[in-house]
């Protein structure tokens, strides 16, 4: 695909998006609400994107204002939809849970707009990571010269539909990302890197290059069977565990937006289990269980690159 073709693709894929959260955002407005709670989470100035989180004390809310701030959040896809101090970085999360009482052709309407959307919201990033081949380095820029204030983390998460579940309770995940590679693949992003020739603040780009310079030297003295793996530490994150009793089965769901769930011709009085989200304290966790892990050498630091010994 010639890179005109792969922009109008962007761009139409997009603008479809739009109008397909419109409409479900227009359908839940007016379909009955049970009892529902969304936590919101402290806004993450540009200057405190980069910390570690330790603390995080939520604010609930409930039912209309719930579904009030849920609908926003859908639609907010662009930096300026945000005040001026946010960080751009870090994808403002709502976990929560909306319920509504509806008849199950009602949900089947429902359950494929949300198909739809989560559809669409794939082909956007696949469109970006997969069909354009361009580099990793270069997909800020491809999507921003289109989409100028995308915020692409809000744009790609998919709208998780439940149906009937027993109960939804909150917590709270602490996790790495990790991921094995070898030195050469490790050097092949390095060179795209280099190859790139960006500016990375507070970099320009010829001090840029000459770091890269470094890390590709150091690599190109490991053994060409070196064991290397990236461990990079995820920011705390929110979680809702939903259980079904008729399954005997939990489900955990990263929650950085609310679940819908939807109750199917239950009596007029029937309200749904909804958790609350407690406040989180990074002095106050319990592991319940620590796996020996392997003695591990950092290499590249801001790669979270490390050698296994």
């Amino acid at each position: 695909m010639n890179r005109y073709d792969l922009i109008e693709q962007f761009n139409l894929c997009f603008q479809q998006l739009e109008i397909e959260i419109k409409k479900l955002t227009d359908v839940l407005k007016n379909l009955t609400l049970l009892p529902s709670a969304v936590f919101e989470l402290p806004e993450v100035s540009k200057e405190e994107e980069h910390d570690e989180v330790v603390r995080v004390t939520v604010s609930p809310y409930y039912d209309d204002e719930a579904r009030d701030l849920t609908l926003k959040l859908m639609a907010n896809l662009f930096i300026y939809d945000n005040a001026p101090h946010i960080s751009s970085k870090r994808a403002i999360r709502l976990p929560g849970a909306l319920c509504f009482s509806t008849d199950n052709q009602t949900f089947k309407f429902v359950k494929k707009q949300v198909e739809q959307i989560n559809l669409l919201k794939k082909q956007l990033s696949d469109i970006v990571t997969k069909e354009s081949g361009i580099s990793k380095e270069e997909r800020f820029d491809f999507v921003h010269n289109q989409l100028k204030g995308l915020i692409t983390l809000n744009a790609y998460r998919t709208i998780t539909l439940l149906s009937d579940p027993d109960t939804v309770r909150f917590g709270w995940a602490n996790k790495n990302i990790i991921k094995n590679l070898t030195r050469n693949e490790v050097l092949t992003q390095l060179e795209k890197s280099r190859e790139a020739n960006r500016a990375v603040p507070p970099y320009t780009s010829e001090q840029w290059a000459e770091r890269i310079d470094k890390e590709i030297i150091t690599l190109s003295q490991l053994p060409e069977n070196a064991k290397l793996k990236i461990k990079r530490p995820v920011k705390v994150q929110p979680i809702a565990r939903v259980w079904y009793s008729e399954l005997q089965k939990q489900v955990q769901y990263a929650c950085p937006l609310p679940l819908l769930a939807f109750y199917i011709d239950k009596e007029s009085d029937f309200k749904p289990v909804i958790g609350e989200l407690p406040d989180y304290d990074a002095n106050n966790i319990q592991i319940r269980h620590r796996p020996k892990a392997k003695k591990l050498e950092l290499i590249i630091p801001r790669m979270h690159l490390y050698l296994e010994k």
